[in-house]
Order: C-alpha cells, then sequence, then structure tokens
C-alpha cells in the first residue's frame, strides 16, 4: 500500500512513517501542505493521512484542494483537536475519516485498512476476525484467546502484545517497534518492558509459548 503522510511534527511523522514501514507500506512525507499537494499531484497514493495543523496551508485546506482536483483517494485526518465541531467539518469538505491524538498504533493501521477496503470495495468475512496459530487463537471480536480451546487469562498489554505477534505473519517486529504499537509514542525506548512483557505471555500459553521465538538483538517473531 502506498501512503502520503503530510504531518509537520517530526517526532509523530518518523513515529508513523516507520511504523507503517514495518507492516510493509511504502511512505511518502511532506512536513507541509504545499509539499503535500505536490507529492499527491505527482504519484498515486491509496491513503492520505492529514495533519489538520501544519504551516502555510493547514490541513483543512489541503483537503479542499485535493478533493476539487476530484482526487477520491481516501483522507484520514491526524490531529490534536478533539472537538466535535472539527470533526464535522472535517468530515463536510471531504476526509473519510478522524483520528484525534494521541493515537494507538494499531487502530492506525485497522483504520488505514478499512478505508483501503472501502475504496477497493473489499468486504472482510467474518472469518477474518479469529486468527489461528497452532494451537492458539484469538478472536479479535471478543477479544477471547484460547490455547488447545481452553480459555486463558490476558491483561490488556499482554492481548496487545499476542495480536502484533499472531498478525505480523513471521515478519521479525524489532522491539522498538513493539514499545511503540503496544505502549505507544511516549514510551522510554530504554526500558525492559517488552522483554518482561514476552516473558509473561509465554508462561501462559504454556508449550504454545515456544512459538514466540527471540532473535538476539533484533526482536521477536511468532514461529
Amino acid at each position: 500500500m502506498n501512503i502520503l503522510l503530510i504531518e509537520d511534527e517530526a517526532r509523530v511523522a518518523d513515529f508513523v512513517r516507520r511504523g507503517l514501514a514495518a507492516e510493509g507500506w511504502s511512505v511518502d512525507h511532506a512536513a507541509n501542505g504545499e509539499d503535500g499537494l505536490e507529492l499527491a499531484a505527482q504519484n498515486n497514493y491509496d491513503v492520505v493521512l492529514l495533519d489538520l495543523m501544519l504551516p502555510g496551508i493547514q490541513g483543512q485546506g489541503v483537503c479542499r484542494k485535493l478533493r476539487a482536483r476530484k482526487s477520491k483517494t481516501p483522507i484520514m485526518m491526524l490531529t490534536a483537536l478533539d472537538g466535535s465541531e472539527e470533526k464535522v467539518e472535517g468530515l463536510k469538505i471531504g476526509a473519510d475519516d478522524y483520528l484525534p491524538k494521541p493515537f494507538d498504533f494499531d487502530e492506525l493501521v485497522a483504520r488505514i485498512e478499512a478505508l483501503h477496503r472501502r475504496a477497493t470495495g473489499y468486504t472482510a468475512d467474518v472469518s477474518d476476525t479469529i486468527i489461528t496459530n497452532g494451537a492458539i487463537t484469538f478472536d479479535r471480536a471478543s477479544l477471547e484467546v484460547n490455547v488447545e480451546k481452553k480459555p486463558i487469562e490476558l491483561t490488556k498489554k499482554e492481548r496487545d502484545l499476542l495480536q502484533l505477534l499472531l498478525t505480523s505473519n513471521g515478519r521479525v517486529l524489532s522491539r522498538e517497534r513493539i514499545l511503540n504499537t503496544v505502549w505507544g509514542l511516549n514510551a522510554d525506548p530504554l526500558t525492559n518492558v517488552v522483554d518482561v512483557y514476552v516473558g509473561r505471555l509465554r508462561r501462559k500459553l504454556g508449550q504454545e509459548g515456544q512459538r514466540i521465538v527471540t532473535l538476539r538483538n533484533v526482536g521477536y517473531r511468532m514461529a
């Protein structure tokens, strides 16, 4: 998937760009509205992530100009302004979704995928909500986790970590990626919380916990 990110806050832009790249997506970044409009004119994108508060042409102006060009690319607005008036105005001028900052990275990914499905006419099957790996099943709708058809109790962070590992399709996830996704943008990069929670998750999964493979000095993946 090709994503255009128009965001002036360097820390947020870097966080989003690295995270989406880890999903295997291509991300072009513009730090202001003018550059974003130029990139949008030169390339075809599947989704545009548009910050509302930009230097020069602000997000609403960028959105209006894109729609004036008859662009049908889905637009998601990202903003620290969480008022209903801003949401309504953004949707009225052509935005397709609205995500307030700070946001959970997994929610961002899920919303991008939903926008892309909507734009391409894809309808997800109910079975897509069930993730299976060996004897582990994870129901994303009910958030129930079973091992060998027996339910196990997980905390929210343990469940988020397991879901991230299960949906990575065997890809290696760096500690930084896991930390940013599960604990958020403001997490301390020097903390060992990822290793601690992986250990807890392995114990709760029992024999199936061996499916979580450690790659020394790199990260983790689900076998």
